[in-house]
């Protein structure tokens, strides 16, 4: 597996990378959260813009492949004492075949270069991959509902994994 960092001059590979989650997203989130709510949200979170826009903030992409071709996406920043865990994707065809394992192996190593002790992130809770990220090691630490505006709200499960 290889991790690909998305550099945020590379207008091109943003592009490519709003593409990808757009169709990661949708096909996942539809369902959850419903079409109307999630448009909102890919246009906030996932556009050629804001993908753009969090690459200067220091967020850090990477694009997830296997045999050079893209199978997913993770994106993180370090945020108070803990890596913030943003993105953590996978096409729905490569899901529940282990790549998780690897992909997180490679934000706990980012995450310890970082002289960070934690990571942490937010997950819907009627989102199925409450369970993945419980056998991967992660633990409620709270609930939050956040108002993301345009009368939509996130109503998530917060995360934390400790790393020793």
């Amino acid at each position: 597996m290889n991790f690909i960092a998305l550099d945020q001059n590379d207008a091109e590979k943003i592009c490519e990378m709003s593409k990808m989650a757009t169709e990661i997203i949708r096909e996942h989130f539809d369902p959850i959260i419903g079409k109307s709510q999630n448009d909102y949200m890919l246009k906030r979170f996932q556009s050629v813009d804001a993908i753009t826009n969090q690459l200067v903030q220091g967020y850090r992409y990477y694009f997830v492949q296997e045999e050079n071709q893209n199978i997913g996406f993770v994106a993180f920043y370090p945020k108070k004492d803990a890596m913030y865990l943003s993105k953590f994707y996978l096409y729905k065809n490569i899901r529940g075949k282990g790549f998780a394992h690897e992909m997180l192996s490679f934000v706990v190593e980012e995450t310890k270069k970082a002289g960070l002790s934690a990571i942490e992130l937010n997950v819907n809770k009627y989102n199925s991959a409450c369970q993945a990220y419980e056998k991967l090691g992660f633990k409620i630490i709270r609930s939050e509902k956040n108002d993301i505006g345009n009368g939509f709200f996130m109503d998530d499960y917060v995360y934390r994994l400790e790393l020793i």
